[in-house]
């Protein structure tokens, strides 16, 4: 199908208006393809039982065509080609038609002359104090009716945030005159008054404002029984009896006495909603029975459920593990009466390693526990004053706490109680921030490894190899410290994440703690050494001191209605300092996994050239496993290209991916025992695990299931040219992986990793 002779500024326009059902397919046909392959027999379409997979093939129909060609010439003569005419030509060979729209559209008309005609002064008045913010409209233009409506819509806008209730955007309309030579149009914009001549367009004040919430999710019935006290010019009437007056009538921006605003009017409709406690908003007018020029507001609440139980559970199998992680989430969405959000979380899960002809649970090296509870209050408790609380946003305070229980088998066990508050609040729509001023964290571990019990020379061999070669890790996972610190975080253009467009996507946070123990502890004339064991305590345990920054930073570029490229930048540190030599265990950096280096398992990559082939003991090496490949810094970097594959299947959209994904961990601390996972400038490209792949996004609108596929390309923890693994896979790969067993067993070497997941990866 072709559009002829249509400038390039509008030729894609120009085909938004061909008939959906006579264009050809795009891409390569795949949602054809799989329309074909489910409803077609004998080589002939179904009639009856269609599958909804893919999408039909275009037919060829000649009232489409000739609708299609009236709708082309319609929008370019909207584009101010005028004397535009359009021909349509059909061209069938082998049962397939080619179509061709031909387009005359002659010289464009230009705007020579723009006047107004405003009867109201004040009116007049306005639009000339606002005119320069939003029009479009200029002498020596050419004619855009595109132009002229957003002209009508910022109009209407204009009027109805100045108070003018009464305002509809047929009061605005255009008259050009086209009656003249050399293709020029004179425009005369008209803003009539109301249908009485006589009349002006009235300024609207707001008067006492009702604010009803409905006795249940059912909504109203047919006599409402009002509260007879009214205070600040708003009457709050509960009718549920399940709300408290000042946290609902705090997101209420129409205020008595102020000029009528649709901006406060659609502020408010979102708020009320951001509460998460409303299932229905309406907001209606009532206009006082004195005919003065006020409206009074009337707000109606419907009520949604109020507290829902949510059991969630996942099986985690990779590298010759199994493990499963069942949670159960308690949620109250309106805990103390005003939106506030509680939740309670109980989880619990354990991984395995497959030992052949054994039960998949006879080995299992990891147990986790935890419980956790949070209150989350739809303002920001701060000792001062904020105006216009909730402007750009809803802002939250979040109280939080949590208890967790690891257990590394034979090695360590955890014991980690967190408490925090946090403020999180939006400067703009794109811009939103998170502070955490107190983040208080108790950690209680304890070594399993016994490294002086000589009675069983075989595991004594075990724990002593396994110690020396993991000690670092190991001695984090059993310290008891103390954590005071903060956090903050900032995020640029998040609410776009889920649109096809072009845009650049940041966050940054940044954990930092130990600084306010640190000076206390030098006023009070304290010294310490931690070199050499001697630190500073609070209540017994020594305290942390740290800093952690990391950064996410995305380039998402639309290709398209359907496709869209997206490169990513992941980089993160943590550097220990102070009264510290070591980074928390829960604050080290890992790599690999669902959203990093997808070819990998997650904490299988590194730390640097890392290769657990130094652990020489099968036994220590499985009972490592998680622990001894984190690091203190971590680089990633991902390019993926997404695209559709079916608009329709399954009740859903079969999206599809190809990606390249890099990166790795480094440690950059002293005291590790293996030097090769050091971060090294000057061997970086020796360092740096790289990875291909496709993935499958099952989109069915409120939930995305994902599944990629990873293909190992080049491996750090190999040498030389070695690294470069997609040469095994292709030539070899059997003897490559049983060579590679006899070395690292229980350790498995698989070329392809596979990943489900729920969302999108970043």
């Amino acid at each position: 199908m072709k559009i002829d002779s249509v400038e390039k500024p509008y030729d894609e326009l120009a085909y938004n208006y061909v008939q959906k059902d006579i264009r050809p397919p795009e891409g390569l046909g795949i949602n054809i393809l799989i329309y074909n392959v489910f409803n077609t027999k004998d080589g002939k379409y179904r009639k009856t039982n269609i599958k909804p997979l893919g999408t039909p093939p275009p037919i060829l129909d000649s009232n489409l065509v000739e609708i299609s060609r009236n709708q082309i010439e319609k929008f370019l003569k909207s584009k101010g080609f005028f004397n535009a005419k359009v021909k349509s030509e059909i061209k069938v060979k082998n049962k397939k038609a080619k179509l061709r729209f031909i387009a005359d559209a002659g010289k464009p008309f230009m705007v020579n002359k723009i006047t107004t005609q405003i009867p109201d002064a004040t009116v007049k008045s306005l639009y000339e104090q606002y005119k320069p913010n939003f029009s479009h409209l200029s002498e020596g233009m050419q004619y855009d009716e595109d132009s002229l409506a957003y002209e009508r819509e910022e109009i209407y806008k204009m009027m109805r945030q100045n108070g003018y209730f009464d305002f509809v955007r047929p009061y605005v309309r255009y008259e050009p005159d086209s009656n003249q030579n050399n293709n020029k149009v004179r425009l005369k914009l008209i803003i009539d008054n109301p249908i009485d001549s006589s009349a002006r367009h009235k300024v609207y004040t707001i008067g006492e404002t009702d604010i009803v919430v409905a006795p249940n999710q059912e909504g109203f019935t047919d006599s409402i029984q009002f509260n007879k006290r009214s205070f600040n010019g708003i009457r709050f009437t509960d009718l549920s009896h399940k709300f408290r007056r000042n946290p609902i009538v705090r997101y209420d921006f129409i205020k008595k006495g102020e000029r009528y605003d649709i901006d406060k009017e659609a502020l408010t409709y979102d708020r009320l909603y951001e509460l998460n406690v409303f299932k229905n908003v309406k907001i209606d007018y009532l206009k006082a029975k004195d005919s003065s020029n006020v409206v009074d507001p009337v707000i109606l609440l419907i009520p949604q459920k109020r507290m829902n139980n949510r059991i969630e559970g996942e099986v985690p199998f990779n590298n010759a593990t199994v493990g499963f992680t069942l949670s159960n989430t308690y949620t109250n969405n309106n805990f103390l009466k005003g939106g506030e959000k509680f939740q309670f979380q109980v989880k619990g899960g354990l991984q395995s390693r497959f030992i052949d002809g054994k039960s998949i649970f006879s080995d299992i090296y990891q147990r986790d526990f935890s419980v956790g509870a949070s209150l989350t209050v739809p303002r920001l408790l701060v000792p001062f004053k904020i105006p216009m609380m909730g402007k750009n946003g809803m802002p939250y305070t979040t109280f939080s706490s949590s208890y967790l229980y690891a257990l590394q088998k034979d090695i360590t066990v955890r014991r980690i109680f967190i408490n925090s508050i946090s403020y999180d609040w939006v400067e703009t729509k794109s811009k939103l921030h998170s502070f955490t001023p107190l983040n208080f964290e108790y950690r209680f571990g304890s070594i399993l490894i016994d490294t002086n019990d000589k009675s069983n020379l075989e595991e004594y061999m075990k724990n002593k190899e396994l110690f020396e070669k993991n000690s670092y890790n190991i001695r984090l996972l059993g310290r008891k410290d103390f954590t005071l610190g903060m956090k903050y975080a900032y995020s640029l253009n998040a609410e776009k994440l889920l649109q096809n467009r072009s845009f650049i996507y940041f966050r940054g946070n940044i954990d930092i703690a130990g600084n306010m123990l640190s000076g206390l502890s030098s006023l009070f004339g304290n010294k310490h050494d931690p070199m050499n064991g001697d630190y500073g305590k609070v209540l017994g345990l020594p305290y942390n001191q740290y800093v952690r920054p990391e950064v996410d930073v995305r380039w998402y570029k639309s290709l398209g209605a359907e496709a869209q490229l997206v490169t990513r930048l992941n980089m993160g540190v943590g550097y220990a300092y102070g009264n510290s030599v070591a980074m928390p265990f829960e604050k080290l950096f890992y790599a690999g996994g669902s959203s990093g280096v997808r070819a990998w398992q997650a904490r299988t990559i590194g730390p640097g050239n890392y290769n657990r082939d130094v652990i020489t003991s099968p036994e220590a090496r499985a009972s490592s496993f998680g622990i001894d490949q984190l690091g203190q810094m971590r680089i990633e970097a991902n390019l993926e290209y997404r695209f559709n594959l079916a608009r329709k299947f399954f009740g859903g959209k079969l999206n599809g991916a190809t990606f390249i994904d890099a990166g790795n961990i480094w440690n950059i601390a002293p005291g590790n025992p293996q030097p090769e996972t050091y971060f090294d400038f000057k061997n970086l490209q020796n360092q740096i695990a790289i990875g291909t792949g496709i993935g499958f996004r099952y989109d069915v609108q409120f939930f995305v299931f994902r599944f990629d596929i990873g293909l190992k390309l080049k491996d750090p923890q190999f040498v030389g040219d070695d690294q470069w693994v997609i040469g095994k896979f292709i030539n070899g790969g059997k003897a490559f992986k049983a060579a590679y067993l006899a070395t690292h067993s229980p350790d498995r070497y698989r070329f392809v990793q596979y990943n489900f997941g729920i969302g999108l990866p970043f």
